[in-house]
């Protein structure tokens, strides 16, 4: 077994491995490039930025966009519950920063510096935090050392834990120790509860996920779309949402069936060789959503977004939802159409998604291996009202059964001593 003194040393070695491996990346890579120059003199602007700070501060941190979903909800929370705290919001990743750098509710944006002993130190200092959330994945061991020394309050909302983690495995016990200095575990699911109190971690409450807080507020606030409404007219609309490349062969060859429907497809990269190759595959039956206008838009059979931020209010227009990822490393956000009450359809790889497993069971999800399924399914909820209505009442019924979750969390926020 490694003694705790080499697992400091292998862990901070693997922080400098990994920050060297995206620096030589940078020379080629767009995202390691904005990854790199994001953090440049990231210390210097946090000071420029705080220093003028007289009001307790919280800290919430996320790895990218999906997190930052479930840490919105508490964010906005708390600038309405407690209009004197601040909040730095921060990202690992720049496909969650380069999207909500100029988000309105926080007060201050930043990435998160790489985490070795001397950026932990220095990044708190600055900081001074009151209280930290970390949303899901987030365990970073310097960080959460640094924050336990100065006796800071460390939460970790809508965590969800598995057996094969390491944390629950014979060589965990270094990762185990990281993660009893946090103060409290808001979880998911039971298992997740279950798993930590195996490791005698037990300060834990089973909350569920914060999005659903998330997307009920969508869709009790939805904006309206003149012309996506116009495109839709009197058609039922099949809308493919974060969709990835192997998602949309199968969409194609749906769409070859000639069901009456009409799609939106809303990609989830937008950058100009994905929107030309699904262009390509519709052959003349497309529209770009930002070259279409009154007078073309009706005519469309294929709307594909080109822009970011609007796919959650679209599903509102959908008869049905297709949800991407599941055929490569994991399922996108079906919440955001279950919300609505939108039947969801999304390939195999779901296992990790716990709403995923659930809407299947009581029949408001479905999954499909292939393009024949794909027709079959969506054949079959055109087709079949009460197999429709029953799939639609059971997405409703499962977002509103488990909202709650910021609520518990901000309430457990507001009993901390966050005076200055």
């Amino acid at each position: 077994m490694l003694t705790t003194t080499l697992m400091n040393i292998l862990y901070q070695l693997s922080i400098q491995i990994y920050t060297l491996i995206i620096r030589i990346a940078a020379i080629f890579n767009p995202k390691a490039k904005l990854w790199i120059s994001g953090r440049k003199d990231i210390f210097e602007k946090l000071e420029q930025k705080l220093a003028g700070n007289t009001h307790p501060l919280i800290w919430l941190h996320c790895a990218s966009l999906g997190e930052f979903e479930q840490g919105r909800p508490i964010i906005e929370s708390l600038k309405e519950q407690l209009p004197e705290t601040r909040i730095l919001l921060t990202f690992f990743s720049p496909s969650g920063y380069e999207v909500r750098k100029n988000y309105a509710e926080a007060d201050y944006i930043f990435y998160l510096p790489a985490d070795t002993i001397g950026n932990a130190k220095r990044f708190i200092k600055i900081v001074n935090p009151k209280a930290v959330i970390f949303v899901k994945y987030e365990f970073w061991f310097n960080y959460i050392q640094q924050l336990s020394k100065r006796d800071i309050p460390i939460i970790i909302v809508s965590a969800i834990f598995r057996p094969t983690q390491h944390f629950f495995k014979s060589y965990g016990g270094w990762f185990r120790k990281g993660l009893a200095k946090i103060n409290h575990f808001y979880v998911q699911t039971e298992e997740s509860a279950t798993l930590l109190q195996s490791i005698d971690i037990n300060q834990v409450t089973i909350s569920g996920d914060t999005r659903f807080d998330r997307v009920a507020a969508i869709a009790a606030q939805c904006k309206s779309f003149p012309l996506i409404e116009q495109f839709k007219g009197d058609h039922k609309i099949f809308l493919a949402g974060s969709s990835w490349p192997a998602d949309e062969v199968l969409i194609n060859t749906l769409y070859q069936e000639k069901l009456n429907l009409k799609y939106i497809i809303a990609p989830h990269e937008v950058h100009e060789e994905h929107i030309k190759a699904i262009e390509k595959q519709f052959s003349g039956a497309t529209l770009r959503y930002s070259q279409a206008n009154t007078a073309n838009i009706s005519q469309a059979e294929v709307l594909i977004i080109d822009s970011i931020g609007i796919l959650s209010h679209l599903y509102q227009y959908a008869y049905i939802a297709y949800i991407g990822g599941a055929f490569g490393k994991g399922l996108h956000n079906i919440l955001e159409a279950a919300t609505f009450g939108k039947p969801v359809i999304f390939g195999p790889n779901y296992e990790k998604f716990k709403e995923a497993k659930d809407l299947i069971a009581n029949g408001g999800a479905f999954c499909i291996h292939n393009a024949e399924e794909l027709i079959k399914q969506t054949s079959q909820l055109l087709s079949n009202e009460q197999v429709y209505h029953e799939a639609s009442q059971q997405c409703l019924t499962y977002v509103n059964s488990m909202k709650g979750a910021t609520q518990l969390i901000v309430a457990a926020i507001k009993k901390l001593n966050l005076k200055k």
